[in-house]
């Protein structure tokens, strides 16, 4: 049943009823009618708009007019409607297109969480491992370390420090004097005969890269910062990275041997002891970190200085190491017990060590500081025996020759000074290229080659002093440089993360 209007006699948008005449209206007309009249149009009985009542319907269904039922009309409608249905469709196609987006970001942004969550779990990981490897180690830093003339607990209990300062003794020094004496005799016995195993300079001119090894460090700190090969077997490698670690890798398998985690900083210097299965490594953390290889754990940490330490150079005999620091001073410490023996600085110059070498009788050692100078210092007097001036820039290197004449040095003044330690002069300067910069000087274990790293690698024959080799194999600094035994390859690391070898 439909409503009609007694009005317009049409089906009524919004209708209403009457009380009055109980006719059914449109209310639009019917308020028109009120206001002009007051009255039902009905029966003419007063009526006010207050009095209607709406009724409730569904949404009526007008008919069409008569003019729209003519073919052009409908297909006018038709059309109409087909329009509607495509705006409909692209507003439909507008909103899918912005859900999709909306989507992509937030699996985005769950992809990123899922990463962050991942590197976070990461470092708890990697925390844990060193809070495990500092735990054995605070037992072991304290009581050995003290000599037996002196109590290794004060009166309060407490552990003494481990930067306490012994002196050396006369035995120490002794040892160290019978040490020298023999590497003498060795060295006069070899005279200036060259191991018939030595690679010759035409063939080292040859040497190209034969293996390039990324995986050692971290890519998330990338860089290794330095180098060093064990001396009895040369395939064994140790490096030092920015990202906290000390590698062991084997050259002939290719593979890592261990991976060392305890500095709470970068490693910046590293040394292979020759004979044992130890390792030691430095860091600006102020600490030196003594490693067992087989057990990939520290067995010793010493604390001699109170800034970064910036060098480190074992003493032949295998028990002591030399260290420097930007604190200024120069150390001496016992690598058994951790002891510091004896510690110097030259309170004239009162500027920071940058690097520390020994000299290969032992009995004197060299230091480079961050004001250009070159100092060679007495172990057993403990004092400043010969000062090298000439570099500008901090000293960033330095490097004692296998026979004990000779003194390579490398500052940030992109040249390379040669100096002759019996006459106590500078022989010879070679100019390297604008801006190179010189982080690594090694000798062959003959004494015949010296190789350079910074910018790139280079290498020298000694005496002419002429380059046979040149490498620019990095994409970044390099860092370190290491001969195998008798220059029979070449080994590198650099800013890149590679540890790179070349051979013919």
């Amino acid at each position: 049943m439909s409503l009609v209007c007694a009005i317009s006699n049409e089906v009524p948008e919004h209708p209403c009823v009457s009380p009055v005449s109980n006719q059914v209206f449109e209310r639009r007309l019917i308020e028109k009618y009120i206001a002009e009249n007051g009255a039902d149009p009905i029966n003419g009985q007063p009526l006010s708009e207050e009095q209607l009542i709406d009724i409730k319907v569904s949404h009526p269904i007008r008919p069409k007019a008569p003019s729209a039922t003519s073919i052009p009309a409908i297909l006018k409608s038709l059309q109409d409607e087909w329009d509607a249905v495509m705006l409909h469709s692209f507003t439909l196609r507008q909103q899918l297109q912005t859900t999709r987006q909306e989507l992509s970001h937030a699996l985005y942004q769950h992809d990123a969480a899922c990463r962050v969550i991942a590197r976070l779990t990461k470092e708890v990981t990697a925390a844990r491992e060193a809070l495990a490897t500092l735990k054995p180690q605070a037992g072991l830093v304290v009581p050995q370390a003290a000599p037996a003339s002196q109590p290794a607990v004060g009166a309060g209990g407490e552990p003494m420090e481990v930067s306490e300062q012994v002196g050396m003794t006369a035995e120490i020094i002794q040892k160290l004097q019978d040490k020298a004496t023999v590497l003498t005799t060795e060295r006069k016995k070899r005279g200036k005969t060259v191991p018939e195993e030595l690679v010759r300079a035409e063939d080292l001119g040859k040497y190209r890269q034969v293996a390039s090894h990324v995986g050692l460090h971290s890519a998330s700190v990338p860089g290794i910062l330095c180098l060093d090969l064990c001396p009895s077997d040369t395939n064994k490698v140790l490096t030092g990275g920015a990202d906290k670690n000390v590698v062991v890798f084997d050259r002939r398998e290719e593979q890592i041997v261990a991976t060392l985690k305890g500095h709470s900083k970068k490693v910046t210097s590293v040394i292979y002891h020759p004979s044992q299965s130890v390792v030691f490594s430095a860091s600006p953390d102020t600490t030196i970190r003594v490693w067992s290889v087989t057990g990939g754990n520290c067995v010793q940490v010493v604390r001699a200085h109170e800034a970064s330490v910036t060098g480190l150079s074992l003493h032949a005999t295998g028990d002591y190491l030399l260290s420097s620091s930007e604190d200024q001073y120069w150390a001496f410490s016992d690598i058994q017990t951790g002891r510091v023996l004896t510690k110097v600085t030259d309170e004239a110059a009162g500027c920071a060590l940058t690097c520390a070498q020994f000299h290969p009788d032992g009995l004197i050692f060299g230091t480079g500081t961050a004001d250009s100078q070159i100092k060679i210092w007495d172990l057993k007097e403990r004092t400043n025996v010969a000062n090298f001036p000439g570099h500008s820039g901090p000293v960033t290197a330095i490097a004692f020759s296998e026979n004990g004449y000779y003194l390579a040095t490398g500052a940030q003044d992109s040249s390379l000074k040669l100096w002759d330690l019996r006459k106590l002069k500078n022989f010879k300067t070679i100019a390297l290229d604008n801006n190179y910069e010189v982080k690594s000087l090694v000798f062959d274990q003959s004494g015949t080659y010296l190789a350079v790293g910074g910018s790139d690698i280079r290498v020298y024959i000694c005496k002419q002093w002429s380059e046979v080799l040149n490498f620019g194999d990095h994409s970044g600094l390099v860092t370190g440089v290491a001969f195998g035994e008798h220059a029979q390859f070449l080994s590198s690391t650099g800013m890149d993360r590679s540890l790179k070898f070349y051979s013919l």
